[in-house]
């Protein structure tokens, strides 16, 4: 029974091996999961012979003599349909680009370029300081003002925001926008200092910034002031001088003037911090007196010279005023120099038009004047008077013009009363080295 069994398997597997591979795709096409070809159920088994060999019956449809029998159909192959880049087999196949290939443009974009900045001509404005702040020293007090406008921008401060060492403002002039202060020389946290022949009482003015909000636009300043007091005694460990007094110490007391010379501001309100002028400027000029313990005066000019170096003996030398106060610049060279209306007794105000020494490249100038008083309630006369020359004649600035009728002469002292004489003061006041350039050679 067994070796039957075994025939029958050797004769289907030879069958199976048999099958073209033309046979075997077609099946796949139709039928891609293969199946078992099934054995008829009335198949003839074999029979074993004496010599042990199965012997297969003639009449088996199944055998066939050198092939298969005509009965089983060759089945062609058949092209599947369908996906592209699929086989018949329905195994995927690779595809090919046919054909030439456009090349890439694209490249990764880039952030635009800033153009190049040109050349800028910009130079640096360097701050300058404003003319804020005026001090007058009297006898035991002192009298500041200063402008709302502190730092010249045109932005006025609140008046809280000042104070003189501790003291706020005293007054406040609305149409002008300035702050009063006044003090007594012992007031206002104010220090003094002795020196060899003076008494100085310093004060400090003080800005404290006033901004809301967590930034500043502007920052606390300090403007120190100072009063100069001629000291007449030396303190020694010398014997004590007498309790009396004597009449000539007082009476040197009692005439104590200063006199002073300064540079003024356009307002001439200020004096000016700088000396630095152009050709074609005016230079403002404030003659004054201050006098202690004596009745008023009346201050004039009596003669400036100019100078390239501080001697006056020097040359070149240029005299502006003379003959007893006439201003003869203007009709010397035709210039526009003259004195200002008067006033105030103890004032007197020229301008002065700015000018170079010729073959002096330094452009310096040293003006040395002599200035005198007499008492306010004398008349002016030939011998103190402030004249100017414009419109081909000569004017007062004490609005007394006939006292100028000898400017074009000689106004020597003619003067009938002695005690007129007497009355008179002089003291020498200078101010240099003022430097004045042409325009184009330099910068304020």
């Amino acid at each position: 029974m067994g070796q039957k069994q075994a025939g029958v398997g050797v004769v289907v597997l030879l069958l199976l091996f048999c099958l073209s591979e033309a046979q075997w795709r077609g099946r796949s096409a139709h039928n891609p999961s293969p199946t078992l070809l099934s054995l008829p159920s009335q198949m003839n088994v074999p029979q074993q012979s004496e010599s042990g060999m199965p012997q297969f019956p003639q009449n088996n449809p199944i055998l066939a003599s050198q092939g298969f029998p005509s009965q089983i159909p060759v089945q062609t192959p058949v092209m599947s349909v369908g996906r592209p880049g699929q086989d018949p087999l329905g195994v995927q196949s690779k595809q090919f680009l046919q054909g030439p290939i456009e090349k890439l443009t694209w490249t990764f974009p880039r952030l635009p370029e800033e153009p190049e900045q040109p050349a800028v001509p910009f130079n640096l404005r360097q701050p300058i300081s404003a003319n804020s702040v005026a001090a007058h020293c009297g006898e035991n007090s002192v009298y500041v003002e200063v402008m709302e406008d502190f730092f010249g921008t045109g932005k006025p401060q609140m008046a809280s925001a000042f104070s003189l060492g501790g003291c706020t403002a005293t007054g406040v002039d609305n149409t002008a926008q300035v702050l009063i202060f006044e003090s007594e020389l012992h007031g206002c946290n104010s220090m003094s200092t002795i020196t060899g022949d003076e008494l100085i009482y310093t004060f400090s003015l003080i800005y404290t910034p006033q901004d809301a909000g967590p930034v500043l636009r502007s920052s606390g300043a300090v403007v120190g002031i100072e009063c100069h007091y001629p000291r007449m005694h030396n303190v020694s460990s010398n014997a004590l001088m007498p309790t009396w007094v004597s009449y000539a110490t007082t009476k040197v007391a009692e005439e104590l003037l200063v006199f002073s010379l300064k540079l003024m501001t356009d307002d001439w309100r200020f004096e000016r911090p700088s000396h630095q002028y152009f050709l074609g400027d005016f230079i403002n000029i404030e003659a004054s007196v201050m006098a202690y313990n004596h009745v008023p005066f009346r201050v004039f000019v009596d003669h400036c010279i100019a100078t390239a170096v501080p001697d006056i003996n020097a040359v070149p030398s240029y005299s502006f005023i003379e003959n007893n106060g006439c201003l003869v610049d203007a009709k010397i060279t035709g210039s526009s120099s003259h004195f200002l209306p008067r006033s105030q007794n103890d004032k007197l105000q020229f301008q002065l038009e700015a000018f170079r020494f010729q073959q002096e490249n330094s452009g310096l100038v040293y003006i040395t004047c002599v200035l005198k008083v007499a008492a306010a309630s004398t008349p002016t006369n030939a011998a103190q008077k402030a004249c100017s020359f414009a419109t081909n004649r000569w004017v007062s600035a004490d609005e007394s013009d006939q006292v100028c009728g000898c400017c074009d002469s000689n106004c020597g002292t003619r003067i009938g009363s002695d005690q007129v004489i007497k009355d008179l003061r002089s003291e020498s006041a200078n101010i240099g080295p003022i430097s004045v350039k042409e325009y184009g050679s330099g910068h304020l």
